[in-house]
């Protein structure tokens, strides 16, 4: 679990290695409120995603299925800052669909961890292709990140997309198409 007091200290460490008063009035309760901070946006590092797709129904016809723009916030691994966006998901069931909210909720699980967009896409497709065992999952992230805009090359606008696919997503590019079609609707 998160261990609030290293938090606290390790942040007025930072504060105090960039010069600043930890004394000052602004700065006095930062570190608690950056540990209480950390619970909520890393608090999908102590939760399972596949107990939001449990509840699967059955379904007689399998179309496809997609869930877009779900707004999502992650952290940057390798700096610490905030990258945002939308995730778009698809998936062709297999008998099997799960409520539209899970979905929501299984990119935030994900998101809410130290990340890299790369990998929380990877992390959101198995999930679905696991607990769903889908005909097909597509997950495509469309993502603004802070280390590339107030920092380094400060690009603001920026946008990262990445896309994975699996099963029948994987080489069907008329398939692919269809799903991209929907999410730009």
């Amino acid at each position: 679990m998160m261990d609030y007091e290293k938090i606290k200290a390790g942040v007025q460490l930072m504060l105090e290695g960039i010069g600043e008063d930890v004394t000052r009035e602004g700065l006095l309760e930062t570190p608690d409120r950056i540990a209480r901070m950390c619970a909520e946006i890393y608090g999908g590092l102590y939760e399972d995603a596949s107990v939001h797709l449990k509840k699967q129904f059955t379904v007689e016809r399998n179309d496809i299925v997609v869930e877009k723009d779900i707004t999502f916030y992650s952290v940057c691994e390798h700096h610490l800052l905030p990258f945002y966006g939308k995730a778009h998901i698809g998936y062709i069931p297999n008998g099997k669909v799960v409520g539209l909210s899970k979905l929501a909720r299984t990119v935030d699980v994900f998101a809410r961890r130290p990340q890299i967009q790369e990998k929380l896409t990877s992390q959101i497709a198995d999930a679905l292709e696991e607990s769903l065992d889908p005909q097909g999952v597509i997950v495509m992230l469309e993502a603004e990140h802070m280390c590339m805009t107030m920092r380094g090359i400060k690009k603001p606008g920026s946008k990262t997309v990445t896309m994975v696919t699996t099963g029948c997503f994987e080489n069907n590019f008329e398939l692919q198409n269809r799903f991209l079609s929907m999410v730009r609707q």
